[in-house]
């Protein structure tokens, strides 16, 4: 891939918070038929507690782990009997099954939990390149980039390898678009093209859905 069209170009200025009530997180994932126990309940808010005081690298491995350890790819057809279907982090736990949307969502999620910037969060959509690197067969995929800073190239948290790597050594990606709940932006673009909300209905759909699953995205 062009890391230059991984880069932003513009300071980090604002700041969301996430705060998640654990009580009605729990009650929506039993209520989308997912296993709610001690163990579970343990499980995730023991990693929050862990990574609360840590840097930020050392959060994105956690919150990376947590996922790869607790939940199994597979694709929309199989889990949700649709082509595209983005879930929310409560129901993607309660299936404990989702795709490379749901994996990128949640942990956007769970980092600005840890106080991660927003700025420093876009989910990626990319082309990613089937049968390596030189490949010229590409499927859509969906990534999460953090940038340490606004010139930084980013760290790519993926649901398809365990590792949180360097853009640069992630040639099998190819930039299309990335956002948050801020703005969209096309690679290298300066300015937002506009409210995300607006242009995905899908992410539109997840933000309306967190919002009653204990979840509270704050600016």
């Amino acid at each position: 891939m062009v890391i230059a069209c991984f880069l932003l170009t513009n300071a980090f200025v604002t700041r969301a918070f996430v705060d998640i009530n654990f009580g009605k997180f729990w009650q929506a994932v039993a209520r989308h038929g997912g296993k709610v126990d001690a163990g579970r309940q343990a499980g995730l808010e023991g990693m929050f507690n862990e990574a609360q005081n840590l840097p930020e690298s050392k959060q994105l491995l956690l919150v990376n782990a947590y996922f790869r350890d607790n939940v199994t790819y597979k694709t929309d057809d199989i889990v949700w009997k649709q082509s595209d279907y983005w879930a929310s982090p409560a129901e993607f736990l309660a299936k404990e099954l989702g795709d490379c949307e749901d994996y990128a969502i949640a942990k956007y999620i769970f980092l600005l939990k840890l106080g991660v910037a927003e700025e420093k969060l876009r989910l990626i959509y990319v082309k990613a390149k089937v049968g390596g690197r030189r490949s010229t067969v590409t499927q859509a995929h969906m990534v999460l980039g953090y940038y340490e800073t606004p010139t930084s190239q980013p760290m790519i948290l993926d649901s398809l390898i365990s590792e949180v790597l360097p853009a640069r050594q992630r040639t099998d990606l190819i930039p299309v678009f990335s956002f948050n709940s801020m703005g969209i932006w096309s690679p290298g673009q300066k300015k937002s093209s506009g409210s995300p909300s607006a242009r995905l209905s899908r992410w539109r759909n997840v933000l309306d859905k967190i919002s009653s699953e204990g979840i509270t995205v704050t600016s």
